[in-house]
């Protein structure tokens, strides 16, 4: 379940901070931000149901699911392919998200 709310809220905010960067980079309406605010509420609202005992860990932990949603998004909405460079640092990210979720913690 945690994977899923990850992919939702990595959703969530890249297509906020989409909406932001339509308006001031992209030059549409200023209307954008209407859409782009809620959906980084969503993206607030979404992480905070990972079941986590330090929101510091789960924010990190998704910061690897993030590097992959946003290298998704850079191929298929801005249609620009990941480099063997993007590919490498997603997989290092991975590790460490990995690493940083499922490392055993003292008790």
């Amino acid at each position: 379940m945690t994977f899923l709310i990850y992919i939702a809220a990595a959703l969530a905010e890249i297509g906020g901070c989409f909406a932001f960067w339509a308006w001031l980079r992209l030059g549409k309406s200023i209307l954008w931000i209407v859409p782009g605010t809620l959906s980084l509420l969503v993206f607030a609202y979404l992480l905070t149901l990972v079941p986590s005992d330090a929101a510091g860990r789960a924010f990190a932990a998704y910061g690897g699911v993030y590097i992959v949603a946003s290298l998704a998004w850079l191929w298929t909405v801005e249609g620009v392919r990941p480099d063997r460079w993007d590919i490498g640092g997603t997989a290092l990210c991975l590790i460490g998200a990995a690493v940083i979720l499922f490392g055993p913690r003292a008790a």
